[in-house]
């Protein structure tokens, strides 16, 4: 028997495989754009390609589209999860806590060194607001919820139990390379969803991780974290 997905799971599915197709398709790429394309110009394109499926499916987030919005209260929390975690995932960054190399490099400066504005402005809106909205519907959302039950929808946040959170940690950790970096944010970002029960707040939490980040490696120039 086939395995078959709701509307729903393809709506929160979809915008995050292409995104990951994209992502091999940009570190498959050489980097001296002797392939006549210049890799980092993938993301770019990756931000409003990712962007358009996640409006095309929006009616079908109802967590984003129909809950309460959260309190001041849930925001700053939110908010302050966010900023703990980009100061943890900054010096998580041991030779032991790696797993292998990143798929793709991502240093937006000319041969000259100078910073490539343009494309620092895309890669920053891609991490700061599109992954955000993309990645805790299909982690959080989905990933975790079916793990509890494959009729996700139904699954209150609150209920969802430590199995269920610990497996969809474990995988959200394989799409990084700063493993236990991955792992306290994955959990971070479960927990806001199971305390407060909606989506936003992790996305709160995780837009401002990312953003951020964006800012520090940016001004000191670690594109290892990018």
């Amino acid at each position: 028997m086939g395995l078959h997905l709701s509307r729903a799971a393809v709506a929160r599915i979809v915008p995050f495989a292409v995104f990951m197709v994209l992502l091999v398709a940009r570190g498959a790429l050489p980097t001296d754009g002797s392939a006549g394309v210049d890799p980092r110009w993938v993301y770019a394109a990756a931000v409003p390609i990712v962007g358009a499926l996640l409006v095309w499916f929006w009616r079908e987030y109802g967590e984003l589209v129909r809950q309460t919005l959260p309190s001041a209260g849930e925001a700053a929390l939110g908010a302050g999860v966010g900023v703990l975690v980009f100061g943890l995932w900054i010096h998580l960054d041991a030779a032991w806590m790696h797993v292998g190399e990143p798929s793709a490099s991502f240093v937006p400066t000319d041969a000259t060194g100078e910073l490539i504005w343009p494309l620092v402005a895309l890669r920053w809106i891609g991490a700061s607001l599109l992954v955000p909205v993309m990645e805790e519907l299909f982690w959080r959302s989905f990933v975790m919820r079916w793990v509890q039950s494959p009729r996700f929808e139904a699954v209150v946040p609150q209920h969802v139990g430590p199995k269920a959170i610990v497996l969809s940690t474990f995988v959200f950790m394989l799409a990084h390379t700063l493993w236990l970096a991955a792992v306290i944010a994955g959990l971070a970002y479960a927990w806001l969803y199971v305390r407060t029960g909606k989506l936003w707040v992790p996305i709160i939490a995780h837009a401002v991780t990312n953003g951020v980040l964006g800012v520090w490696v940016v001004q000191t120039q670690r594109w290892t974290f990018w």
